[in-house]
């Protein structure tokens, strides 16, 4: 079984920080392409920001130059690091990946975790 487990979310003010972390444990043989995506209250689901294998990192326009995600392969985690946060970034955020086990490739996704930023 493959379990992707979000943390770091929270309250921040706007202008403030957070740094989200996910990490993907169990029967994994390599992990490809990770993200992560947020989904507001009424909302449908989005894209933030993916991240490749080799580290090739792509955004949504709405969070470019605010927001960095970086991964580290080692220990099959993946990070957002939010800053100059915006009321407007108030969402549950989950993460995925793109992960082959020794029977399958799917992608997981977490749970998610909650980032209220307040004006």
């Amino acid at each position: 079984q493959v379990q992707l487990v979000e943390s770091g979310g929270g309250l921040a003010q706007a202008g403030g920080s957070l740094r989200l972390s996910c990490a993907a444990s169990g029967s994994i043989l390599s992990v490809n392409a990770m993200g992560w995506y947020r989904q507001a209250p009424g909302q449908q689901r989005e894209l933030v920001a993916l991240i490749t294998g080799g580290g090739n990192a792509n955004y949504a326009e709405s969070v470019k130059g605010r927001f960095t995600i970086s991964r580290d392969n080692a220990k099959n985690t993946v990070n957002l690091t939010m800053n100059s946060l915006k009321p407007e970034d108030t969402a549950v955020y989950l993460c995925n990946g793109d992960i082959m086990t020794y029977t399958t490739r799917q992608t997981y996704w977490g749970t998610g975790t909650l980032v209220t930023v307040s004006s």
